[in-house]
């Protein structure tokens, strides 16, 4: 099990991007636009700087839902691998078979 502050600062994390996802969309639309003049595009270039650092959607970071384990994340179910195989190994995950050939 993960350390409970570390999967708050998480969440944490993906509260700020949703709640800045749209200004930071519109900021990354002006730096894209090529007809954009260079005082809107530095303007954009400030303001796209002055958003807080975890409102940036790389810095959330993929975890186990029932443990918080940061690594062998599988994203379809949203677990990590062991807790995958346990689940599975126990029928409680619908649809999911062990392999045999």
């Amino acid at each position: 099990m993960a350390k409970t502050s570390v999967i708050e600062r998480n969440k944490k994390r993906e509260l700020l991007v949703a709640k800045h996802a749209a200004t930071r969309a519109a900021l990354k639309a002006i730096l894209a636009n090529p007809a954009t003049s260079d005082s809107e595009f530095f303007d954009a270039q400030r303001r796209l700087a002055k958003l807080p650092r975890n409102s940036s959607k790389i810095r959330i970071r993929n975890r186990c839902s029932l443990t918080g384990r940061p690594r062998a994340y599988i994203g379809k179910f949203g677990l990590s691998r062991l807790t995958f195989r346990e689940l599975a190994n126990s029928g409680q995950l619908p649809g999911v078979t062990k392999a045999s050939w």
